[in-house]
């Protein structure tokens, strides 16, 4: 399941989103812009970024990282690209805040001693989904992240409960995007259903909707090819033009099974096996 794009979604529609999470979100957390940005030298890329209105420099800038896979060296990674960001924007903020989001507890790296004064401290917000409650008891904006981390027997219903919850709750234009959301996140979860299955799942026809076109040509589109990119220069760093050429011409089916075997890739060395691995099956 694809969570990395799932959340850029759900923080593209309802930036506020990330405050309802915090115990001290900021007073203006409406002007609050939520974006993604890459900071070179090395290059980092940081998946989430809000950013406080200009208006208002200096402000506290919020990152966020969405975590659903252990990384053994999260932290390290997450600090040193926060830090380094604020360092090369510091005449923009006076603060900055981290939010990190885990499905569990049990996702979280092991070691996390050398980083303990942060991680105790009040600048660090680590975010358990699964120990946020109830999922119908929750705004509905944060049930849509919880909906997510929840098993398939249960996402059936949740997310026809949370689709007539956002019929009576919402006005039209927002219905219409929390729908999509939701569908998104539903063809996810059940990438190996029919697309009958899931409308009967739903009670939607999935053909009215953007979401499920935009789904189908995911493989096709630009999106794709984009996060493999991005996760391939966190491992590796800076890809070389001939290797970018190759992942550029690589299937949906072939990025995929790339994008299986990130875990293993530590090196140039290992991605270049790897490509021929993914190239071999063709």
């Amino acid at each position: 399941m694809r969570r990395d794009s799932i959340f850029y979604k759900l923080f593209q529609q309802s930036p506020t989103l990330l405050f309802e999470l915090l115990a001290n979100p900021p007073e203006n957390v409406e002007e609050y812009r939520f974006d993604s940005v890459a900071v070179k030298e090395p290059k980092f890329e940081i998946d989430g970024v809000f950013l406080p209105p200009e208006n208002r420099s200096p402000g506290v800038v919020y990152f966020c990282e969405v975590q659903f896979q252990q990384d053994k060296r999260l932290y390290e990674r997450v600090f040193a690209e926060s830090h380094l960001y604020f360092y090369r924007n510091r005449d923009r903020f006076n603060d900055l805040q981290i939010v990190i989001i885990y499905p569990s507890r049990s996702i979280e790296q092991d070691e996390i001693r050398p980083f303990r004064s942060l991680l105790n401290g009040e600048q660090v917000n680590r975010i358990y989904l699964d120990e946020l409650g109830d999922i119908r008891s929750l705004p509905l904006w944060v049930a849509l992240t919880v909906l997510t981390t929840i098993d398939e027997e249960q996402a059936t219903q949740e997310a026809r409960y949370l689709l007539t919850r956002s019929q009576q709750e919402t006005p039209q234009s927002e219905n219409r995007v929390i729908m999509e959301l939701i569908t998104t996140i539903m063809v996810y979860k059940f990438e190996g259903k029919s697309q009958r299955e899931v409308e009967e799942m739903l009670g939607i026809t999935l053909q009215e909707t953007r979401v499920y076109r935009e789904i189908k040509q995911e493989g096709r589109s630009v999106e794709a090819k984009t996060l493999v990119f991005r996760l391939l220069t966190r491992r590796v760093g800076e890809l070389p033009q001939e290797v970018q050429s190759r992942v550029d011409s690589l299937s949906l089916e072939q990025l995929e099974d790339l994008g299986e075997a990130l875990l293993d890739i530590q090196g140039m060395s290992d991605l270049d096996a790897s490509m021929e691995t993914v190239i071999d099956k063709k």
